[in-house]
C-alpha cells in the first residue's frame, strides 16, 4: 500500500509529517526550486496544561489552601496548618512529576543524507542518526506496537505519543517517505505540503 505521489515525487498528503523547504541563498525565506527539503515528524505528548499553566494553578491552590488553613489556625484549630502544608507538598510533588514529562516528544527529521531521531523524555534525550537508504521500519510486535527504526547496528522505537490504532499509518508514512527520498533531498519543480 503506497501513498499517492504529487508531481514532484513527495507524498501527496502527509498526515503526521511536515515538509520544510530550506530558504534560498538570496536572503529571503522563500523556498526556491531545487532547494533542499526536509520532512519532519514531531510527535508530542497530549497535555492539557503547559508547565506554566500548571504553575499558575498550583500557586492559586496554595493561596486558597493556606488562606483557609490560616483562618482555622487563627481560630484555634492549630492542626489544620500542618496538614495543609503536607497536602500542598504532596500535590506539588505530583505536579512536578507531571510537569517534568509534559514536554516529552519524539522528533524524526528526514534530511539530505540522514534520518535523525530524537526522543526527549523528562529532560533526557536519546538520539540516533541513520542513512535513509539503510533504515528498516517495522512494528516491534504487531501493528499496534511501537515502530522500530533500525539500521547500521542501531535501533530506536518511536510512536509513543501516537494512538496505537494510528501507528500502522505512521509506519507506512515513514516507509513511503524513505522509499521516495532522493539522494540529495531535492525535488525538481518546487515543494508541496507545508513548506516553511
Amino acid at each position: 500500500m503506497s501513498a499517492p505521489l504529487a508531481q514532484d515525487g513527495l507524498p501527496a498528503h502527509l498526515v503526521f509529517g511536515r515538509v520544510h523547504a530550506n530558504a534560498g541563498g538570496d536572503g529571503t525565506s522563500e523556498p526556491r526550486e531545487n532547494a533542499p527539503v526536509s520532512i519532519e515528524w514531531l510527535l508530542k505528548r497530549n497535555c492539557s496544561l503547559s508547565p506554566r499553566q500548571l504553575l499558575a494553578v498550583y500557586a492559586s491552590l496554595c493561596v486558597i489552601s493556606l488562606g483557609i488553613a490560616t483562618y482555622f489556625w487563627l481560630n484555634g484549630a492549630t492542626l489544620v496548618m500542618p496538614f495543609a502544608w503536607v497536602e500542598l507538598l504532596a500535590v506539588g510533588a505530583a505536579l512536578l512529576f507531571y510537569a517534568r514529562h509534559a514536554a516529552d516528544q519524539e522528533c524524526i527529521a528526514l534530511q539530505p543524507g540522514r534520518l535523525t531521531v530524537e526522543h526527549l523524555s523528562g529532560g533526557h534525550v536519546e538520539r540516533a542518526e541513520f542513512l535513509p537508504d539503510w533504515v528498516r521500519v517495522e512494528p516491534r510486535d504487531d501493528d499496534r506496537s511501537l515502530i522500530e527504526l533500525s539500521g547500521q547496528g542501531r535501533m530506536i522505537a518511536v510512536g509513543r505519543y501516537v494512538r496505537p490504532e494510528l501507528r500502522r499509518a505512521l509506519a507506512e508514512e515513514f516507509r513511503v517517505a524513505l522509499r521516495q527520498w532522493p539522494a540529495r533531498g531535492r525535488w525538481p519543480g518546487g515543494v508541496v505540503g507545508d513548506a516553511a
